[in-house]
This record gives C-alpha cells, sequence and structure tokens, in this order.
C-alpha cells in the first residue's frame, strides 16, 4: 500500500478524503451516472469499484430493508479471492472462512447397502492453482467487506435501502437517457415516489430482475424436477468427516453434500429430497426443515445426526435458466447501437447452488462491467467498449450453466453397483476433472479488441492470453519485500503493462531498455498518448517491470527513469515498479510461468486482471 503520495496524512490510510457529492440526503438525486438495482454480489462489486472515482455519480438502490444478515451463498472460489485483493480485503476473508482443504466422498457400504463408507478423499484445490485458498464465509459477511471498501471510498458511497424499482425507459438521445422510477418502502417514506435519470442502470436485482423485464429479456431454460433443502445448523454427530467438505450418495434416500461453515462449529448440508411431478414446484410441498432434517438424518446412516439449531433453512428446486443478452441490444442495435442498460449477476443466469459457483460468476460480472463503465465514464474509452461485457460474460454463463447441468445430474444419479475402491465413483471422478474450473480459473476470453490472438504466447507460456493473470511470487527491487507480482494489480480501472527484461537488460543496448525509451518518450507511446498532459504517467497504464537477476545486483536508481517516475505534487520518487525474482526461496517466475529469458515480453493486463496479450519487446 502507498500512500502520503501529496503530504503526510494521519488516520487509517484506506479512508480516502471525503469527496462525495451526496451530503446526508434523504431523498435520491435526480440524476447519477450509473444506477445500481440491487446490492447483492454483482452489484457491490461494481459499485466498490465506481466508488473510487469521485468524478463519478453512483447510485445504488435496495429493496430490502438493509444490509444481509444471514444465508444464501457461501463459497468464494480461488479466483474471487483473487478479486478480492485487488479491493484490499482478501487477508480479511481468508481470515474470517473456512479453508477448503480436503474434499471426501462416500457411497452405500456393498456389504451392507443401508450404511456409507467412505470411498475417496482428495486434495480440493491443485497445488499451484492459486496462491490463494478455496474458501467459505456467509454471503453476508462477503457483502460487509464490499460496504466497509464504499464507506471509505472517495465518494462515501453506500445503497439507499427500502427503495423498489417500479419503471425504467429509456430515449436514446438524452443526455442521461435511462429515467427509473422508484417507490420508497423505508419507515417514514411508504408511498412515496422518486425518480431518477441516468446515463447507464445496471440490474442485479435477482431471479425476478425488474431491470430485465424492462428490457424485454426472459431467463430461458429447464428444471429438473428435483427439490433439495439447504440448512445451516449446529449440529451433534459422529460422522467423522463433518468438518470436510463432502459429498454423500446413498443406497435409496438421496444425496447430501456438507460443507462447513466458518467458524468450527456450523455446517451448511444440502440434502435431496423426493423428486417433484411433472410441471410441480417446490412450493406445493410445503416441505419443513424437520423434513430436510429426516431425509438427512436416513443418508448418514449408520452415524447419528442430532441438529441443536437450525440458523437458516429454505427449499428450492434444480434449475438452469440464461438470458440471450445481458443489456437492452436487440435486433439492429445489436450492430449499431451502445448499451444503456445491463443486467448481472441472477437477474441474467440461475442454476443450482450446490457447485459453490452462483456468487463467485455474479461477482465476476461486475468486475467485468465495473473498469468498463468507468474508462467511458472518464473518457478513457468510446462507448462501444460496453458491448464487449454481454459477449464475454454471456459465454462464461453459458459454460457454468452447462457444466452445472452436468453436475446435479451426476452427484443426483445412483450409484453403479460395481463401483468400489479401486473405482472411483462418477462424481468423484468429474470432480477432479472440473478442479481449475470449480477455482475459478479455466475462464478464456476469446480474442476480440480487448483479447489479442496470442501470436507470441510461446514468449510467456505459463501467461495464457485471455485467462487471469496467474500471480507468481517476487521480490521488489528497492526493499527486497517478498510478495506476489499480481498483488499490485488494484481495482482502479488501470491497465497493467509488465515488462519481463530479456538476458542482456540492463545494458543500454538492449531490447528492454529500447522499450522503455520508446514509452517514456516516442509520441506514439501508449504511455503518453492515453495520458493527460496533467494526469499522473501511471493513471491511465501502470508500467511495472521483471528483472532477471537477484535484487541485490541491481541499483533502481541505474533503471530508466520511467521505472522510477516522480509523482504528486511534490515530485516524489514511486520506487515500487520493479521486481526480481525470488531467488531464496527458489521461487523464479521466469521459470514458473515460462517466460524466455533470451528474449523476455511484454505481458498486457486489463483492468479485471485478466491477459490481453503476450508481445515481443
Amino acid at each position: 500500500m502507498q500512500f502520503h503520495l501529496n503530504g503526510f496524512r494521519g488516520g487509517d490510510p484506506e479512508m480516502h478524503p471525503d469527496q462525495s457529492r451526496r451530503k446526508a440526503v434523504d431523498s435520491l438525486p435526480d440524476t447519477a451516472d450509473v444506477v445500481i438495482v440491487g446490492s447483492g454480489p454483482a452489484g457491490l462489486t461494481l459499485a466498490a469499484q465506481l466508488a473510487q472515482f469521485a468524478d463519478i455519480e453512483t447510485v445504488v438502490i435496495e429493496q430490502k430493508p438493509g444490509p444481509m444478515e444471514r444465508g444464501q451463498a457461501d463459497g468464494v472460489s480461488c479466483r474471487s479471492m483473487e478479486m478480492f485483493e485487488a479491493f484490499g480485503f482478501a487477508h480479511r476473508v481468508a481470515n474470517e472462512a473456512y479453508w477448503v482443504n480436503e474434499t471426501t466422498f462416500w457411497k452405500p457400504d456393498p456389504e451392507m447397502p443401508a450404511n456409507i463408507i467412505r470411498t475417496g478423499r482428495i486434495q480440493d484445490v491443485e497445488d499451484g492453482l492459486s496462491e490463494m485458498p478455496h474458501v467459505i464465509l456467509n454471503q453476508a459477511r462477503v457483502h460487509d467487506m464490499y460496504l466497509d471498501v464504499m464507506r471509505r471510498a472517495p465518494t462515501r458511497l453506500t445503497p439507499d435501502y427500502g427503495r423498489k424499482l417500479t419503471g425504467l425507459t429509456i430515449m436514446d438521445k438524452a443526455d442521461y437517457p435511462v429515467t427509473v422510477e422508484v417507490a420508497r418502502q423505508d419507515a417514514g417514506h411508504e408511498g412515496e415516489t422518486e425518480t431518477i435519470r441516468a446515463r447507464y442502470v445496471v440490474g442485479c436485482d435477482g431471479a425476478r430482475s425488474g431491470v430485465r423485464q424492462a428490457i424485454g429479456l426472459e431467463l430461458k431454460g429447464d428444471s429438473a424436477n428435483k427439490a433439495w433443502g439447504v440448512m445451516d445448523v449446529l449440529a451433534v454427530t459422529d460422522f467423522p468427516d463433518i468438518r470436510q467438505k463432502t459429498l454423500i450418495q446413498s443406497d435409496g434416500g438421496g444425496t447430501i453434500l456438507i460443507i462447513p461453515r466458518e467458524g468450527g462449529y456450523m455446517a451448511r448440508i444440502y440434502v435431496e429430497m423426493e423428486s417433484l411431478g411433472a410441471g410441480e414446484r417446490v412450493r406445493n410441498r410445503n416441505l419443513t426443515d424437520a423434513d430436510i432434517i429426516a431425509a438427512a438424518q436416513a443418508i448418514f446412516h449408520p452415524y447419528s445426526f442430532e441438529v441443536k439449531d437450525v440458523v437458516w433453512w429454505s427449499v428450492y428446486e434444480i434449475g438452469q435458466r440464461l438470458t440471450d443478452r445481458f443489456d437492452n441490444l436487440q435486433g439492429d442495435s445489436c450492430t449499431d447501437g451502445h448499451p444503456r442498460v445491463f443486467i448481472a449477476g441472477d437477474a441474467c443466469h440461475t442454476h443450482s447452488p450446490k457447485a459453490g459457483q452462483g456468487m463467485n460468476v455474479s461477482m465476476g460480472d461486475g468486475f467485468n462491467l465495473g473498469w468498463k463503465l468507468t474508462s467511458v465514464l472518464r473518457g478513457k474509452s468510446g462507448p462501444s467498449l460496453l458491448r464487449s461485457y454481454s459477449d464475454e460474460r454471456q459465454a462464461v454463463a453459458r459454460d457454468l450453466i452447462e457444466f452445472d447441468q452436468e453436475w446435479a445430474r451426476i452427484i443426483s444419479e445412483r450409484n453403479e453397483a460395481d463401483d468400489d475402491e479401486a473405482n472411483a465413483p462418477k462424481f468423484q471422478q468429474y470432480f477432479v476433472e472440473h478442479g481449475r474450473y470449480t477455482a475459478g480459473v479455466s475462464v478464456r476470453y476469446t480474442p476480440s479488441l480487448l483479447t489479442g490472438a496470442g501470436g507470441a504466447q510461446a514468449l510467456a507460456k505459463g501467461f495464457d492470453v485471455g485467462m487471469r493473470f496467474h500471480s507468481a511470487p517476487v521480490v521488489r527491487l528497492a526493499d527486497g519485500k517478498p510478495m506476489h507480482l499480481g498483488h499490485v494489480v488494484r481495482a482502479d480501472a488501470r491497465w497493467r503493462l509488465f515488462i519481463f527484461a530479456d538476458r542482456a537488460a540492463p545494458s543500454d543496448n538492449s531490447p528492454f531498455a529500447g522499450l522503455l525509451h520508446f514509452l517514456d518518450s516516442d509520441p506514439r507511446s501508449p504511455v503518453r498518448r492515453f495520458t493527460g498532459a496533467d494526469a499522473e504517467v501511471d493513471s491511465v497504464i501502470d508500467l511495472r517491470a521483471v528483472m532477471q537477476q537477484g535484487f541485490r545486483e541491481l541499483n533502481i536508481s541505474d533503471l530508466p527513469s520511467l521505472l522510477r517516475p516522480a509523482k504528486g505534487k511534490l515530485g516524489l520518487i514511486d520506487y515500487e515498479k520493479v521486481f526480481s525474482p525470488d531467488l531464496k526461496n527458489n521461487q523464479d517466475i521466469y521459470d514458473l510461468r515460462g517466460i524466455n529469458r533470451d528474449r523476455g515480453c511484454v505481458v498486457i493486463v486489463r483492468p479485471d486482471q485478466y491477459v490481453a496479450d503476450v508481445l515481443p519487446l
């Protein structure tokens, strides 16, 4: 973390100076740059990014009376933890959450099918996949982390609770083309209405999204006619794997998925209930928490399972549904227009919760859209950039639906009679084969204006073009601090250029030195072209360099001045732009990520941590 750039400032360095426009005003403003409808994972991920920019007026409206307190999603993938690092709270989540280290698998005992036995136990995340763990934390606490980021941001952004969307219209030619009608439901204001005009509106308002309905989109898909119960419980049991992520398939009583919860005592239990009839809805069964407990106890046999307290419970039916687009463009406007209204999260994709992907993919939606809206609103990109949101994220959601359909089918089907310990059940095999997907690191954006074709991929084999930037250990040159290179990427809408030096660097005649000279002084340099005359040199493109030598072998003052820029009103030097391999711990990033030592390369990283391209020096 860097602070004191423009003079000493005491107190919490993460509490930015207050630059908010709304000062204790109870009503909504007449206009806003962005109106976010809903404060779930997608909406808060988006809001936490926009909150960092005092020149962007953002409003978040939420129908509920206040922040979420319990229930709903809890799985946080490795990829989401990498994203949390960009917001600055990954360490808080890691300290509080349950870490999923192992996953166990149980099936009927061949000799006594009424009983269950363990058939497998595997490491949950393969070694080297991410520096971040797979964790479990109540969705409400994830919300709290985002809300804290927003409160500390320059805009001091907080959701406006107790407000329900009642109407949305679009007038393309206006400065604020989207009109949002809102009904107040908060105490003392019941029945009052408000109108706010916005440049952009984002519907993060769940599966019954009013924003989605207003722009004429619908969730399309099928139900699998399977009812499931879910409950967070405090229970006494002699089942040995109650503190492991566990999947149990019984002989005839259904399936259980155990997700241990944070805090050491609570567990979430997903329990397969009876199949639904054709056209039947789960609400017609009038299932209770007692029904879920009874079904769970039957599956746990011969182990006891005594529930002492049900903290939260629900029943649901499996269904996978997806909208055709994630914005308001339809027909001819798909090729000619620019979107003004977007949907994210459950508003555009729904599925079963057992794979633990829903909250993660929803947050990915918000992260993808946030930097794009910021870039357009601040004049760094044209509005055509916004078309890429639906193109990229709808493909990700489609993959999620396909994965969830197959996963739901496999864990619900009856065990094959010939499965034994040497022949792992199908659900265990499927889990292992799709470990990268469930960790959230398998997303690959296809070539586009934002993502190159990877023609120079051989120069950096471990930084796959179109996939997330896979961090690796380095040592900061100026102070010898060991750290992860990817952790310099913040949720600040900036692009990153990681320059990996060639073998001859830093000599004056090396390709490395030549590139730095071009970037610093040539009018064609993207650093110069896209940075305003009065702006900091790294305000749009953050340039970093990784050398091949150890940090004790180099002197930072001998490196090109662009790698130690003068910044702020005091002209202070930024010493945190250059890194060396972590040779002390035998973790050389050049070896770990397959960097060509002779030639070096440039890795271009998008603001959402995805590799845009690999280029030669």
